[in-house]
This record gives structure tokens, C-alpha cells and sequence, in this order.
């Protein structure tokens, strides 16, 4: 992608909904959706291409009303399995304001596999993310979720109001 420089890989992208995301833990694991629509790479490949501890974190999001904005992270990585994809994030620039921070250290949960801090399974309610208790941000959320149902970045646009997102990452220059 030629975005901000180019050499981007692109590991998550909503578009227009027509891709459920509302998944459990194997289908986020190994990816699912179509690589020219929208899609989830697969955690385990994204722990591969973050392992090196180099990575940078490039978010593009657009509202129902054509505003765009971004949040890049200096730094991103997520666990492996055993971690239950840990996500490891900070440094946060942008227009976006930065509504990930929140979510560093939080493990990956899915309908079916609870890792969040809240007494209830947050991705049951809102989508798979790296839940704390339980998101400022979640991209994974319901295509035109009605509030904080929605795909979601507290800081830009709040609950339920974005309509793209585009996650990706590049090794990051010293």
C-alpha cells in the first residue's frame, strides 16, 4: 500500500459490511475474508510479522460522512498463541486521538475464548478486539452497529460511527 510512504501490510480492512466479523478464536487466529474486500490476516501472521519488535502501526479510518483520519502507533506487536495474542502498543501520533493505548498489554478475546477484564465476555457483546474493560476502540465491531455495538474509535468519531477501517503495519526505520 502506498499509503504515508508505502511498503505496508495491510492486516485488517472494513469497507462496506458485507464480511461478517463476528468470529471465534480459529477463524481469527488463521484469518478470514477476501484480501481485496475486507478481511482479518490471521492473528498467528500477525505475530509473525510483528515478532521482530520493529513494527509500526498505521490506522486509516472514514465516517458515514466521508471524514477521514489516522492514529500510527511507533510501536506494535502481538504475542503468540501461548499469549493468547498479547498486544503490545504505544507511541501514538495522528489525527485520530489515540484510542488503542488503552487496550496495551490486553489479550485477544473472541466469542468463544474470554481473555478481557470484564465480568462479562465483551466480545459477545461488541466483536473480537484486545479487550480491557471493555474498549475505546474496536474495529471489529458490527458494520453499522447501533452505539457501542458499532466499529469503534472512542477518540475519533466515539461509538458506532465509523464506517471504514484499515489496519496496517511496516517495519519501522531507526
Amino acid at each position: 500500500m502506498d499509503t504515508d510512504g508505502g511498503y505496508w501490510t495491510v492486516f485488517q480492512r472494513r469497507l462496506n459490511g458485507k464480511t461478517d466479523f463476528y468470529r471465534g478464536w480459529k477463524e481469527y487466529e488463521n484469518g478470514f475474508g477476501d484480501l481485496n474486500a475486507e478481511y482479518w490476516l490471521g492473528n498467528d501472521k500477525i505475530h509473525r510479522l510483528t515478532s521482530s519488535g520493529q513494527s509500526l502501526l498505521r490506522i486509516d479510518l472514514g465516517d458515514f460522512k466521508g471524514n477521514t483520519a489516522y492514529a500510527k502507533y511507533k510501536y506494535f506487536s502481538i504475542g503468540d498463541s501461548s499469549s493468547k495474542y498479547k498486544l503490545t502498543v504505544s507511541h501514538h501520533s495522528g489525527n485520530a486521538g489515540d484510542s488503542l493505548s488503552q487496550h496495551n498489554g490486553m489479550m485477544f478475546t473472541t466469542k468463544d475464548n474470554d481473555n478481557d477484564r470484564a465480568p462479562v465476555n465483551c466480545a459477545t457483546l461488541y466483536g473480537s478486539w484486545w479487550h480491557d474493560n471493555c474498549y475505546h476502540s474496536n474495529l471489529n465491531g458490527q458494520f453499522k452497529g447501533a452505539g457501542p455495538y458499532g466499529i469503534s474509535w472512542y477518540y475519533w468519531g466515539k461509538y458506532g460511527n465509523i464506517k471504514t477501517s484499515t489496519m496496517m503495519i511496516r517495519k519501522r526505520t531507526l
